[in-house]
């Protein structure tokens, strides 16, 4: 009986030892208001695009058990106009996770359709795409679209609408290993588009001028970045993180409408 005892707390210790302790929370904050991009992109004109749709307030990650949990607020009661069936429609939100935190490890590239970068030292190595659209339509997109990085990226089997939140829950494994308490995170909040261009991963462009089903302010090349709003500075919320937005999202454009200098993104931490 001894050695059955010994041999089922041995187990548990093995367990614990493959786990690590990683029930540690991660919050980040991101003032409101700051839904325009690098300072100048205005909403589409259509009604469905409701002030503060674009507006990120937050990320949350929870780690619960083998699972991990990510709530995306927004600073707009979520509904679902064109009836996609998770409760939210017009949201597209991208969650890129530093897992290393080691320089040149990881992707610089963004994902198709989004035209920004990462800095080197903010390599991504997973991303996790919040889509109201059904997660088949979203691994179909991501299996002809996404190249190389297609490994890289994690669809949740559901996401869902919950108020002014935006929850989907996957698979630890799925993201690696490590503690997610320690890794760098950024969010860039886009609009779902049931239409997009053949290069681009389900994303909204940005136009020059807006119009029913496009944001304006930007560029009708091809290199301003279509990013609506991303968590930025110490990601707590302060007014300051607004302008470390805008200088983030900066970018600059050759006359033929190609990226001359293209938006570059930086990871969060916790503190």
């Amino acid at each position: 009986m001894r050695n059955v005892w010994l041999r089922a707390a041995m187990a548990s210790l093995a367990v614990a030892a493959a786990v690590p302790a990683l029930a540690a929370d991660v919050s980040f904050k991101d003032p409101t208001g700051d839904d325009n991009g690098p300072g100048t992109y205005v909403y589409p004109t259509d009604t469905v695009y409701k002030k503060g749709s674009f507006d990120l307030t937050g990320l949350d990650v929870k780690v619960k058990g083998d699972k991990v949990e990510f709530t995306v607020g927004t600073n707009v009661a979520l509904d679902d106009p064109w009836r996609m069936g998770g409760g939210f429609s017009v949201q597209m939100v991208f969650i890129f996770i530093d897992t290393d935190n080691v320089e040149g490890s990881g992707n610089t590239d963004g994902l198709p359709g989004l035209n920004l970068g990462f800095s080197p030292k903010n390599a991504w190595e997973k991303v996790v795409i919040l889509s109201p659209q059904p997660s088949s339509r979203v691994k179909s997109e991501v299996e002809t679209k996404a190249g190389t990085a297609k490994d890289s990226i994690v669809v949740p089997a559901r996401t869902k609408a919950s108020g002014r939140n935006i929850v989907a829950t996957v698979d630890m494994k799925d993201l690696g290993t490590g503690d997610p308490s320690q890794w760098g995170y950024q969010v860039v909040m886009q609009s779902n588009e049931g239409f997009p261009a053949s290069t681009d991963l389900l994303t909204r462009k940005v136009n020059e001028y807006e119009g029913q089903h496009r944001f304006g302010g930007g560029n009708d090349g091809d290199c301003d970045p279509n990013a609506v709003d991303v968590l930025a500075g110490d990601a707590k919320g302060d007014p300051s993180e607004v302008e470390a937005q805008h200088q983030m999202l900066k970018y600059e454009c050759a006359p033929d409408g190609t990226a001359k200098q293209k938006a570059t993104l930086t990871m969060v931490h916790a503190h």
